[in-house]
């Protein structure tokens, strides 16, 4: 467009400049900061992604694939027009960890634009509706953060976004905050630069409070570093008081990690007029608030686009021109981090109530994929290989329903109640079920049947270390495994943009033999117990 020839100019010097590492962001108590100079930091972001279904207020479209926000020519095309909107800080909400994302991240550093990631993908994510926190998606968290640890530009990851919607899914919190607790362990243990992890909620009225305390709450090592919170109650004409924003102040302004919009932007009615900007930036938000992300930088069918991409035109809309505006109006200058002193202590853990069903602790167990492959070795009866994965949900249903076959795979985040195998995949959890039954049975042919689902196998000698994860895990499989993980998801995670994803392994079970899983259409696992406890009551047919 002609109108940004000036800037797109100016901007091509900085993306064709050698790049210098920008200052961190760290985080101080409930602020963010420059590293260097200890300046405050505020985010003035744009969510940044195209044609993906990662939230309530993105396309209608179902896919499991996704395009990788950061290309350099997508990132050298767009950076103009996120400076014009004086952008420091991007929201992307699936990358592909296969691919190196130097060229971009140096691009957007050299515009002083800093990154927060989603480390999930549309279908490598925590299920609301059947939450589970396993091998696979540790592979994913840990290949992205391997990737985007290396670019000083990184802000911080979010480990969810909108898992927990309402009241009836908050028991999938606790899944969520196990995957800050170790995807915040990984980054310690590889030795990276202190990264931050944090959540991106929505704003139901029945659960914000309580989702704010629970991952703020109890140990540190678990707690979320800071919160996102995507909020769309400023519409059009509104006000500080009619939106909830001062309410919302009100919350916050005791919360001990650093809180941000990390989605605003009610497009009811439209065009966007960009008030709640001076709101945000002003002084009765500024000291509780980090800034925000306004969603979203790319025209869809959900109309919250800010500009028109077609090719490599750009066209920025009224909505643009709005944003530009009103953030220019803004001064926002904060503290230096030597003059600040937090107070702000974490939250008290919520109680179970019929609005909240997450139990506080303990979380469910950190994925280990080398002890499930060597559980899945050490057992004597497994998964057929033609065995149907649309047949898993009834089999779960069956085998479930007798005796304690399932203790060991048990996943509840109402209860606290987790099986040490509760992390593997769903071949592994199931032949792990099956062994169960059929050790239970004295271990006869007849036990490990299941209708020609089930067979038996020669088991493999466990070494010192199979054994030594396994005597942690127990024979009943409800022990507690504290030794971690030490494989790394470097480069292993699946592609982005041409199939969607799958299970991939690490490097940590040696020489010993993954179980491909099947982790979609299949029962909760909640519904199979459930299922198993009225239906069990009988032996089963052979």
């Amino acid at each position: 467009m002609k109108t940004f020839g000036a800037v797109v100019a100016a901007t091509s010097l900085l993306v064709s400049a050698v790049v210098a590492d920008v200052d961190p962001i760290v985080i101080k108590g409930s602020k963010f900061f420059y590293k260097t100079n200890g300046t405050q930091f505020y985010m003035k972001g744009v969510a940044y992604q195209q044609d993906y279904n990662g939230n309530g207020t993105s396309s209608s479209t179902t896919s499991s694939s996704y395009t990788d926000p950061l290309t350099l020519s997508g990132v050298q095309r767009d950076i103009p027009y996120l400076l014009e909107l004086q952008t420091n800080t991007i929201r992307v909400y699936a990358l592909d960890p296969t691919i190196d994302h130097s060229d971009a991240m140096t691009a957007l550093a050299n515009a002083g634009i800093y990154v927060v990631a989603d480390l999930s993908s549309p279908n490598e994510s925590i299920n609301r509706d059947d939450p589970a926190w396993t091998d696979a998606l540790y592979t994913r968290y840990t290949s992205v953060i391997d990737e985007m640890q290396k670019y000083t530009n990184t802000l911080g990851f979010f480990a969810g976004n909108e898992v927990s919607n309402a009241a009836n899914n908050t028991d999938a919190s606790a899944f969520v905050k196990a995957a800050v607790r170790d995807t915040k362990a990984y980054i310690k243990t590889k030795g990276y630069r202190s990264i931050g992890v944090g959540y991106a909620t929505n704003d139901d009225a029945s659960i914000r409070v309580n989702m704010a305390d629970y991952f703020n709450c109890g140990d540190a090592s678990a707690a979320i570093d800071f919160w996102g919170y995507n909020i769309y109650s400023w519409c059009g004409d509104s006000s500080y008081s009619t939106s909830g924003y001062d309410v919302r102040t009100e919350e916050f302004s005791t919360y001990s990690v650093p809180v941000f919009f990390a989605e605003y932007g009610c497009n009811t009615p439209s065009p966007r007029t960009f008030t709640e900007v001076a709101a945000l930036y002003g002084s009765q938000m500024a000291p509780v608030w980090s800034g925000g992300i306004v969603y979203m930088y790319f025209q869809e069918t959900n109309d919250y686009g800010l500009v028109t991409v077609s090719g490599d035109t750009v066209t920025p809309n009224q909505d643009f021109k709005n944003l530009a505006s009103q953030l220019s109006k803004v001064t926002v200058t904060g503290t230096q981090m030597s003059a600040y002193t937090p107070s702000n202590s974490a939250a008290a853990c919520p109680d179970s109530a019929s609005d909240w069903s997450a139990k506080a602790t303990p979380l469910p167990p950190t994925p280990n994929e080398e002890l499930c492959s060597c559980m899945y070795q050490s057992l004597g009866c497994v998964v057929t290989s033609d065995t149907s994965t649309d047949d898993y949900s009834d089999l779960f249903g069956t085998v479930c329903g007798y005796g304690d076959a399932c203790d060991g795979i048990a996943a509840n985040g109402t209860t606290g109640t987790y099986g040490a195998y509760g992390m593997c995949n769903s071949t592994e959890q199931l032949a792990y079920a099956f062994n169960a039954y059929y050790a239970a049975q004295s271990s006869v042919a007849s036990a490990c049947s299941f209708s020609g689902a089930a067979a038996t196998k020669a088991p493999q000698t466990a070494g010192s270390t199979c054994s030594s994860l396994m005597a942690e895990a127990g024979t009943a499989g409800t022990g507690t495994v504290t030794s971690q993980p030490t494989g790394t998801g470097a480069g292993s995670a699946s592609g982005s943009s041409s199939s969607g994803s799958s299970a991939a392994s690490s490097s940590g079970a040696g020489n010993m033999n993954n179980v491909p899983g099947a982790e979609t259409g299949l029962l909760p696992m909640a519904i199979v117990l459930a299922l198993a406890a009225i239906s069990g009551m009988g032996m089963i047919v052979l």
